[in-house]
């Protein structure tokens, strides 16, 4: 591994790049944050895809790309004066020192979930920090994500269930509410019943220690790789999709199943 001047210096051509970049290339010249934003966006799904895979190379990759943007933004604000990548680094460090009190203050806690809990009174005590519990909630978070920090910042205050059972009955209960709406069949209703058990499961992950997303990804990966082989099994033996029976298809995914 490199040495703290090498990391150091390393930063440091990576900023000298972009400064020569910003004033050379036509593209560098004409980004905003407007114009950046979306990249970002689409960079930082490319960097947990890649951290779901446990993709090392490509790690370095995308971490690469979002530190460009970081930097990017750095460069923009100082281009009106406002900040520079200094800044950012200096308000991240003096954050970083005044939230971690047990490290750096005197304040004793015997686990994390007591950092936690601290961590949460700290932001509503910071100057320009959050007012309220649920405020440093992104609102553009996706469903899932935001349901889960928003529970899971609640808990840091107390609000929480007692134990895993409670949840386990919560879990029953919004199924049997949603399934006397499905009978119904009312559209309204029914949404908002499956809402409320979406939610219910997110909370029984996360008394589980398990993070919805990446249970729910990595899901999603089995079953685009099974679903993959059923049809790529299928093409080889000249067969559509549409023209196969369930029972067909499964015996197919069942082999899928078997090769992992």
């Amino acid at each position: 591994m490199h040495t703290r001047e090498e990391k150091i210096e390393a930063l440091g051509r990576v900023i000298d790049t972009l400064d020569i970049l910003r004033v050379q290339c036509p593209w560098d010249r004409k980004q905003t944050n407007e114009s950046l934003r979306p990249n970002t966006i689409e960079e930082v799904y490319e960097l947990c895809d890649a951290l779901i895979n446990y993709d090392n190379d490509n790690i370095k990759k995308e971490l690469g790309d979002v530190l460009l943007h970081i930097l990017f933004y750095s460069k923009i604000g100082e281009e009106s004066d406002s900040f520079d990548i200094c800044d950012v680094a200096d308000a991240l460090n003096a954050k970083l020192i005044f939230r971690h009190p047990h490290v750096f203050g005197s304040t004793a806690v015997e686990n994390s979930h007591q950092v936690e809990e601290n961590w949460e009174q700290i932001k509503l005590k910071e100057r320009g920090g959050n007012r309220t519990v649920l405020a440093g909630v992104p609102a553009a978070l996706p469903a899932l994500i935001k349901a889960y920090r928003v529970q899971e910042k609640a808990a840091n205050v107390g609000f929480d269930w007692n134990d895993n059972a409670e949840v386990w009955n919560k879990v029953r209960e919004e199924l049997d509410e949603f399934s006397v709406e499905a009978d119904k069949m009312s559209r309204a209703d029914m949404e908002a019943e499956m809402g409320d058990v979406l939610f219910s499961i997110i909370n029984l992950s996360r008394k589980y220690g398990i993070n919805p997303e990446n249970a729910l990804e990595k899901t999603n990966k089995k079953f685009i790789r099974r679903f993959n082989y059923v049809e790529a099994k299928a093409k080889e033996s000249g067969r559509n999709l549409k023209d196969m029976t369930l029972a067909e298809m499964d015996l197919l995914w069942n082999e899928a199943k078997a090769t992992e």
